[in-house]
């Protein structure tokens, strides 16, 4: 592994605690433009979110209603009635259905479902999703943002792992921790991500951001802080 990496990891409280665990549950307030824009606004407004940190596979409970919840996994993504777990909608090889889309295009729940599950995936695995079997990581040049120096981290992905682009990149502080991640929303033409993750908290000896706010970003990766398109609070998180 990268030396970065490994240094990330343990900075936000090493593998070896991780690997303790199985799932991790949190309680999310979600706003921002993009729900809107993509006609889904509100269904995910105010949810929780269950991820598997072995497999590649989330759930949000409830989704839109008490009566449904999502399963995502990265060839399949369903709406499930809570009560029964019967399969009210499903939707096979899901990424294939956002080909040809915009920026305007709008989504499907099920699609919105795929969307939130693969990003919820990715946020609440991360860094440690960089000690998977294939994850490739290299240290880049540094970058300076508000008066601090931030050390970067190029992340590829390997086409196994569902996420919103194949290559991504960290901004890491001083102490370890993540301060921005950058990304292209590959399913909604590319639309560029600048991800600031903040007020950490330590939950079960892991540190958790509590707070994200996502913005775009142009050709010099300058973040636009007019154009917030996701913004994600987090309580209640729960390592099992």
């Amino acid at each position: 592994m990268n030396k970065l990496a490994a240094e990330t990891i343990e900075a936000h409280g090493g593998l070896d605690r991780w690997r303790t665990f199985k799932t991790v549950k949190a309680h999310l307030i979600q706003g921002g433009g993009l729900w809107d824009l993509k006609g889904v606004g509100g269904i995910l407004a105010d949810t929780s979110v269950t991820v598997d940190l072995t497999a590649e596979r989330a759930s949000h409970e409830p989704f839109g209603d008490a009566s449904r919840k999502s399963l995502f996994t990265p060839g399949r993504v369903a709406l499930l009635s809570t009560a029964t777990g019967e399969v009210l909608e499903e939707l096979v090889d899901p990424r294939a259905s956002f080909v040809g889309h915009k920026l305007e295009t709008q989504w499907t729940e099920l699609q919105l479902a795929y969307f939130a599950g693969h990003a919820m995936f990715t946020y609440l695995n991360t860094p440690f999703l960089l000690a998977w079997p294939d994850v490739q990581s290299e240290e880049i040049g540094e970058w300076e943002e508000n008066g601090e120096t931030w050390r970067r981290l190029r992340i590829t992905y390997p086409d196994s792992i569902a996420t919103t682009s194949k290559v991504q990149t960290l901004y890491i502080g001083s102490d370890g921790l993540i301060y921005r991640h950058d990304y292209n929303v590959e399913i909604s033409d590319n639309v560029t991500g600048a991800h600031y993750p903040s007020e950490y908290v330590e939950v079960q000896g892991i540190k958790f951001p509590t707070r994200r706010r996502i913005y775009t970003r142009d050709a010099n990766d300058i973040a636009n802080f007019e154009q917030m398109t996701v913004s994600i609070d987090l309580d209640n998180i729960h390592l099992s």
